[in-house]
């Protein structure tokens, strides 16, 4: 299991504070001289709210570590069971308040200055301190060897030596957004998706057949199955998903544009199908047969029935199954499971409250000409959806053609049509030219119409915040983006020989932003981050360079196998200071949006 770091981040901090743990060395031995046994004792003074790993801990990266300087027969630690560790994201061993350790052996020729080398990380619920390597000297008193184990100690294997410089741990991509947010909003979409026209209809007449199966406790349990059905159907589009991704494949396949061209040609057929160009409907032999199979009742019958309803509804609600799916991808592996499992969840939600009290069926708005209008701004909703994606396709073969102006412009218009639709000034089914506008249509309206006219500022390459992150860079600096902006910035493309060279000539250290052209992450700290004036005046003090590791030519490949080699992970975006001989100053993985955090990164 890959271990969630964020000892990157405390690795520039390590030097700077003291160390939570507190080592001290004693020794025994009979006499001071070649072949005598000797036993060790390290006992560590751990301050409150860290803790220390074991030597057997599963994890290996933070295991604590014993080099002693003699023949080493065994080491002693105390009983520790394993638990779950969410510092780590894996099942540990470790120590909170104090741990001792025994070192048994022999001791060889050298009985004088002699050292015991300990290598340990410490973590507490927000980081961990990467491993480091201390020596203590190891002073030799005459009395008895003590070879009996201590209650409450088992025997560890022999640590072997640490390297003089370890490699960096792991670093767990970074999510594209926390995982409670990512759910919260999977379930507000899967009720959402109850409104729309293949869905809501559907409401009473499936209670019917609830209720029809005899008593409330009857009608319950089919209710209970009949949502199983929901869950199961849109949680194993998630499984599927999940299967399919690689160790690293999820930068690969939110970045492919092969992908993302699928994903924009859906979107665009379901919003031409919503608009009322055509009707998108499955096989109707195997929603004949579906149908026919769960007429014969019972709890099998509401299963079926469930997995029906989820394929005939499918017309309505892929549209949100596409746009969360492609959101999980950029997150954990098991994202796209959870997600649908969580959207699922919200689209049967209402169904399963209904049959516990379906006096409340009668309080539900009545289908009408509203749900055509909600498929119509669906359509145009969809439509923005599938710029995105577009614009993704765009930066990785860097054709330059959905630039950042054109694409605002698109949206402005895209927000803008369904104001207008629901005002009244555009004519399409689902509004008479006579009707009055309602509170409802003119709020929203508005609403719309006011987010359309606030992308005006972003055509002239001003920040706009949050939606930066989803809207293509500007290619030009303007005087509205603070400092000039991320262009501004004097940036070497994928050369970090060029940039080690300049480095070593002007005797700087470099910056290297291990970036990507379709990474939403990547283009928020670029947008918003970079620009302060506080983080360019600190970036000013470094050569830098930026390589890209999700493009299709040559370059991405080489940079993302230099990432992956050098520091165990191709999450983007990911920072690293360099030395001018190439050596790992620091690192920063992932998105923040905390400026002293990162100003404190830069600082040298």
């Amino acid at each position: 299991m890959r271990a969630l770091w964020l000892s990157l981040l405390a690795a520039s901090l390590w030097g700077q504070s003291p160390t939570p743990v507190q080592w001290t060395v004693t020794a025994t031995a009979a006499k001071a001289e070649a072949g005598a046994p000797v036993r060790l004792q390290a006992k560590a003074v751990i301050e409150p709210g860290w803790h220390l790993y074991s030597v057997t801990s599963p994890v290996t990266a933070t295991a604590t570590k014993f080099t002693p300087p003699f023949s080493l027969a065994r080491t002693l630690q105390k009983k520790v069971e394993a638990k779950f560790d969410p510092v780590a994201a894996a099942t540990t061993e470790s120590y909170e308040g104090s741990a001792i350790f025994y070192l048994d052996g022999v001791l060889g020729e050298q009985t004088k200055d002699l050292e015991l080398v300990i290598r340990a990380s410490a973590c507490n619920d927000k980081l961990c301190l990467p491993p480091r390597r201390r020596s203590f000297p190891v002073t030799l008193t005459v009395g008895t060897v003590e070879t009996a184990i201590p209650d409450g100690f088992v025997v560890a294997a022999p640590s072997t030596p640490a390297p003089a410089t370890p490699a960096p741990p792991p670093a767990a991509a970074p999510a594209a957004q926390p995982l409670a947010s990512f759910l919260l909003i999977a379930f507000g979409l899967g009720l959402a998706a109850v409104f729309t026209p293949c869905v809501f209809p559907m409401i009473p007449f499936t209670l019917s057949y609830f209720i029809g199966q005899g008593d409330r406790k009857g009608s319950f349990g089919q209710a209970v199955v009949f949502c199983l059905g929901i869950i199961v159907l849109f949680t194993s589009l998630g499984f599927v998903l999940s299967a399919a991704l690689g160790p690293f494949a999820v930068v690969q396949l939110s970045a492919n544009p092969y992908v993302n061209l699928g994903i924009a040609a859906v979107f665009f057929a379901f919003a031409l199908s919503m608009l009322g160009a055509f009707e998108i409907m499955l096989p109707s032999s195997l929603l004949t047969r579906l149908n026919q199979a769960s007429e014969g009742g019972g709890y099998l019958g509401s299963l079926l029935m469930g997995l029906t309803f989820s394929l005939t509804s499918f017309a309505c609600v892929g549209p949100f199954v596409g746009t969360l799916l492609a959101a999980s991808v950029q997150g954990d592996k098991l994202q796209p499971v959870l997600g649908m499992a969580f959207f699922a969840s919200g689209l049967a939600a209402p169904f399963f409250l209904l049959a516990l009290f379906p006096s409340y069926l009668k309080k539900l708005p009545r289908s009408g000409v509203w749900m055509m209008r909600v498929k119509v701004v669906m359509a145009f909703l969809i439509l923005a959806a599938m710029l995105k994606y577009l614009a993704n396709v765009d930066a990785v073969w860097q054709l330059d053609l959905l630039t950042r102006e054109r694409f605002l412009a698109a949206w402005m218009i895209l927000f803008a049509a369904p104001a207008a639709y629901l005002l009244g000034w555009l004519r399409l089914e689902g509004i008479q030219p006579d009707q009055d506008v309602t509170i409802p249509r003119l709020l929203l309206g508005l609403l719309l119409l006011s987010f359309s006219l606030s992308l005006w500022p972003g055509m002239t390459g001003a920040p706009l915040g949050e939606l930066d992150a989803y809207v293509p860079l500007a290619k030009r600096s303007t005087a509205s983006s603070g400092s000039g902006g991320y262009a501004a910035l004097p940036w070497k493309k994928n050369d970090l020989a060029g940039a080690l060279a300049q480095a070593k000539a002007e005797g700087k250290q470099v910056f290297v932003n291990f970036t990507g052209y379709a990474c939403t992450n990547c283009h928020w700290m670029k947008a918003n981050m970079f620009p302060l004036p506080e983080i360019a005046a600190a970036l000013g003090k470094y050569i830098l360079v930026e390589l890209y590791t999700d493009g299709t030519d040559a370059a991405s490949e080489q940079n993302q196998k230099l990432q992956e080699a050098r520091f165990a992970t191709v999450a983007i975006p990911y920072y690293v200071i360099l030395d001018a001989d190439e050596k790992t100053v620091r690192s920063f993985p992932g998105l923040t949006k905390n400026p002293k955090e990162f100003l404190q990164f830069l600082a040298p």
